[in-house]
């Protein structure tokens, strides 16, 4: 049986989490709590670089989530979840990497103050939202009268993406300037893989505590 080694609000997890779910394959869940549970030798021996995800299927160990969603596809290609066109195809993948490389990054300081975590430096949250509204505009660009990026079915690009655009107005960034991308949010919202693996509070506080404690174990410098 495939194992998704994972932690619960990680949407690198996530996004792998929910492709097992909308692909209907059986697997198990193994939680790793981050900040301890990924540097101990029983992981680090599943991936040296400790980080989540990490599914092992059958002795064989893949590690980086993008890798892991095209394995999956790969290897179980019902329901497909990735375009035969070639431009619906590079749309799904601009999407994806846009992602992972431009909206990720963007928002790590809107993530930690909106969970009390660090003051925010109004400078630098202002650059973070300029960079979040450059990517939201070229992806309400990307969709068209199609219910998804680049397809009529749920592709990769929603399991990507969409484990981060729903949070923005959660860190103070509206949708409302995006319709497509506000009603493609709401069309993911209600699936079952969504609810699902959707964050609960109790989960939010129990990470908000583990980050806190790790960031005053760190020390800081000047």
């Amino acid at each position: 049986m495939l194992k998704l080694y994972h932690e619960l609000i990680s949407p690198n997890s996530r996004r792998v989490w929910i492709t097992l779910l909308e692909k209907e394959l059986e697997f198990e869940l193994v939680e790793v709590k981050l900040g301890s549970e990924q540097f101990q030798p029983e992981f680090l021996a599943l991936n040296p670089f400790h980080h989540i995800p990490v599914l092992v299927d059958d002795g064989f160990n893949i590690v980086e989530s993008l890798a892991i969603l095209d394995y999956l596809e790969a290897k179980y290609p019902k329901p497909a979840m990735l375009p035969t066109d070639t431009k619906d195809l590079a749309i799904v993948r601009m999407v994806q990497l846009v992602t992972v490389n431009e909206l990720l990054p963007a928002i790590s300081p809107l993530l930690l103050v909106t969970l009390g975590l660090r003051e925010g430096n109004p400078e630098k949250i202002d650059q973070a939202k300029q960079k979040v509204s450059t990517v939201l505009k070229f992806f309400e660009n990307l969709l068209d009268e199609r219910p998804y990026f680049g397809s009529q079915n749920l592709t990769l690009a929603e399991v990507v993406a969409g484990t981060v655009v729903p949070w923005l107005p959660r860190e103070g960034v509206s949708l409302s300037d995006y319709p497509k991308l506000s009603a493609w949010c709401d069309r993911l919202m209600v699936r079952p893989a969504w609810q699902t693996t959707k964050a609960t509070p109790e989960i939010m506080e129990a990470f908000k505590s583990r980050i806190t404690a790790r960031m005053e174990q760190t020390p800081t410098s000047d």
